[in-house]
């Protein structure tokens, strides 16, 4: 196995980006993955006591299908982020600056369902992404496993769809379904594979234009009897992984 793919999502749906290379640390996310995240009207995310929350409590692309399409470059030195969308003219600037808020959310505002509840915030919580689990994972898909559903499906898609952070060549199709509670070393950092990863709705919209126009999650159901892709891990050692490192199951 090789590694061909890695990506990282500064605003936890908001935007994606790919990368060649990141030292990955014991018990963290992947480098600047979900740093931040964005509250909406019905938030109980604390912002005087911020901590891991829950995806409910932040605007998401399971229910603003229009977030799909935002990728994402992130000026690491000066936490400066430039977001762009095919129908919206690109906007940088500063997550941790309240004054560039409104900014950003007059910017989103046009990708926002009028029946859903508005965006208010940028937040973060200290050393910890905004990860879907419960605790700091990073998230392994399996490109073989792309294509059997892209087969199933009768269409050609893309890997931005899952919204992986680490993408692996060279192996069977669901290989990574029997590797729960194994270790894998990737470069020289070891991931400890925690769980299967349940997909929800957003996997049915396309990553370039925002809209719905695949039944994905349908067809895992239908297709393949469950609707999991790719794993969440764990890293166990910290180490370095690069585009082209070699992965194997220790």
């Amino acid at each position: 196995m090789q590694v061909c793919a890695l990506y990282r999502h500064p605003i936890k749906s908001h935007g994606r980006e790919a990368i060649t290379q990141a030292h990955l640390i014991q018990g963290q996310t992947m480098p600047w993955d979900r740093v931040w995240a964005v509250t909406h009207e019905a938030t109980k995310f604390n912002e005087s006591q911020p901590a891991w929350a829950s995806c409910h409590n932040f605007v998401v692309g399971s229910r603003t299908p229009g977030l799909a399409g935002i990728w994402a470059k992130l000026d690491v030195a000066n936490r400066r982020l430039t977001l762009t969308h095919q129908d919206l003219a690109p906007l940088s600037f500063c997550p941790d600056d309240p004054d560039h808020t409104s900014a950003f959310l007059e910017w989103v505002a046009p990708l926002c369902p009028e029946n859903r509840a508005a965006p208010t915030a940028i937040v973060a919580a200290p050393n910890r992404g905004m990860t879907d689990s419960d605790y700091p994972s990073i998230s392994i898909m399996n490109t073989a496993s792309h294509l059997a559903v892209a087969d199933a499906l009768g269409v050609e898609i893309t890997k931005e769809r899952w919204r992986g952070n680490i993408w692996l060549d060279d192996v069977a199709a669901w290989a990574e379904f029997g590797w729960i509670g194994r270790d894998v070393k990737i470069g020289t950092a070891v991931l400890r594979i925690r769980e299967p990863i349940e997909r929800c709705p957003v996997i049915n919209t396309n990553p370039i234009t925002g809209r719905r126009d695949t039944a994905m999650l349908d067809i895992l159901n239908s297709a393949f009897g469950h609707q999991d892709f790719g794993v969440y891990a764990e890293v166990i050692q910290s180490g370095d992984i690069a585009l082209g490192d070699k992965a194997e199951v220790i």
